[in-house]
C-alpha cells in the first residue's frame, strides 16, 4: 500500500447542528460546570434543571449558567416534567445510584467516566435502561472528537497494515489538597478510574476487549491506586498486539498515545484525549499531519452532548461509538487491573 498523501477528513457534525434536548444536571461541580459551559458555547442543548445535595450549589450553577430551575435533591430534580435526559457528573462512587434514579423516572442518561465504580454496577444500569427504554451512554468525550473520527477511517481503511502495538498513558499531579475526592476510597478515588480510563478506553477503540490482563502499580496512603501500569494481550482481531497503558496522580506526564502497525503508526501528541491533530508517519519516517481541529468549550465536551442528542432525536437508546456493551467490557478490564494491585472500594 503506498504512503497516503491526506489523511480522511472527520465526519462528525458541528455540534450547533444536533437538535436541542432538555437537560438536567447532578451534582454541579467542576465536570459539570464544564460541560454546562461547552453545551452553552457550542451547542443549541438546554440545561434546564440542576439537583445537588446543597440547595445554595444548586442555585449558584444556576445563576451562572442561566439554569431556569435549581432543587436540593436528585429525586427532585428527576421528577421535573421538563428534564428530557439527565448529565451524572458526580464521583464514581454516587454514578450507579443516580443514574438508576433517572432512569426509573423514564429519562435519558448520560454517564461522567468510568461509568461506575465496577462492572458489577455497570451491568445493573445498563440493564435497568434496556428494561426502561431509555437512552444511556458513557460520557467518554475522546469517542466523539474530530480525530477520533479520522483514526477510526485509517484503522477502518488498513492504513497502518495488522496492528502490533498501542501505548498511552495519563499522569496529572494531582495532590490530596488539590483534589481529595481522587484520593478517597469512600468516593472510588485513585489514578486509574479517574485518568487510567482514557487510555483503557481508547485502547479498546483501537483493539478490542483484551483477553489477558497484567498489571502492576502503587497505593496512596489511603489505599487508592497512586499509579498503574498494565499490558492489555489477547485481543481476538489482533492476536499479535498488545496494548501499553499507565496512569498517575504523581505526576504530569506526556499523555501522548501511539497506535503502531505493520505499515505506519499513528501519534497523537499530549493530550490524546483531547481535541488534536493526528500524524501518520511511514517506517522511513514519512509523516502527514491533519489540521488543527477547533476546540469548543472545555476541550469539545461539547461534542459528546451533541452526539447524545441527536441519538434520542433519532430514536436510539445507545451509542454505535461506543456501545453500552463495550462500556461494561472497558469496567471488566479497569476491574481486573484494580483486582491485580489490590485497590477495593468500601462496599464492594
Amino acid at each position: 500500500m503506498a504512503f497516503p498523501h491526506v489523511l480522511p477528513s472527520s465526519r462528525v457534525p458541528d455540534p450547533a447542528a444536533a437538535p436541542p434536548l432538555n437537560w438536567g444536571v447532578i451534582a454541579p461541580g467542576g465536570i459539570a460546570r464544564q460541560f454546562a459551559s461547552a453545551a452553552r458555547l457550542s451547542t443549541r442543548q438546554r440545561i434546564v434543571a440542576v439537583g445537588s445535595r446543597s440547595i445554595d450549589n444548586a442555585r449558584a450553577f444556576a445563576a451562572d449558567f442561566g439554569v431556569t430551575s435549581a432543587y436540593g435533591s436528585y429525586e427532585q430534580l428527576v421528577a421535573d416534567p421538563t428534564v428530557e435526559a439527565v448529565y451524572v457528573a458526580s464521583p464514581h462512587s454516587e454514578h450507579a445510584t443516580q443514574a438508576l434514579l433517572a432512569i426509573e423516572a423514564g429519562k435519558h442518561v448520560l454517564v461522567e467516566k468510568a461509568f461506575t465504580r465496577n462492572a458489577r454496577e455497570a451491568r445493573k444500569v445498563v440493564d435497568a435502561a434496556r428494561r426502561r427504554g431509555v437512552a444511556l451512554m458513557e460520557a467518554m468525550w475522546t469517542r466523539f472528537l474530530p480525530h477520533t473520527d479520522v483514526v477510526r477511517q485509517l484503522l477502518a481503511d488498513g492504513a497502518i497494515g495488522e496492528l502490533e502495538v498501542f501505548a498511552a498513558d495519563h499522569g496529572q499531579q494531582i495532590p490530596p489538597e488539590r483534589a481529595w475526592r481522587l484520593h478517597d476510597p469512600k468516593l472510588a478515588g485513585g489514578a486509574l478510574l479517574d485518568l487510567g480510563v482514557y487510555p483503557v478506553s481508547f485502547a479498546s477503540f483501537v483493539l478490542g476487549r483484551p483477553g489477558a490482563v497484567l498489571a502492576s502499580g502503587s497505593l496512596t496512603e489511603t489505599g487508592v491506586d497512586r499509579q498503574v501500569s498494565a499490558l492489555l494481550t489477547r485481543f481476538a482481531d489482533h492476536p499479535h498486539a498488545q496494548a501499553l497503558v499507565s496512569c498517575t496522580l504523581a505526576a504530569k506526564t506526556p499523555t501522548t498515545a501511539t497506535i503502531s502497525g505493520s505499515l505506519a503508526r499513528i501519534e497523537l501528541d499530549g493530550d490524546f484525549y483531547a481535541p488534536n491533530r493526528v500524524r501518520l508517519v511511514s517506517p522511513s519516517g514519512e509523516s502527514i499531519t491533519s489540521e488543527a481541529p477547533p476546540v469548543l468549550g472545555h476541550q469539545g465536551l461539547a461534542y459528546e452532548a451533541a452526539h447524545f442528542a441527536q441519538l434520542v432525536a433519532d430514536g436510539f437508546t445507545e451509542s454505535p461509538q461506543l456501545p453500552l456493551d463495550e462500556t461494561i467490557a472497558i469496567m471488566e478490564v479497569l476491574d481486573e487491573i484494580r483486582s491485580q494491585v489490590r485497590v477495593r472500594y468500601p462496599g464492594e
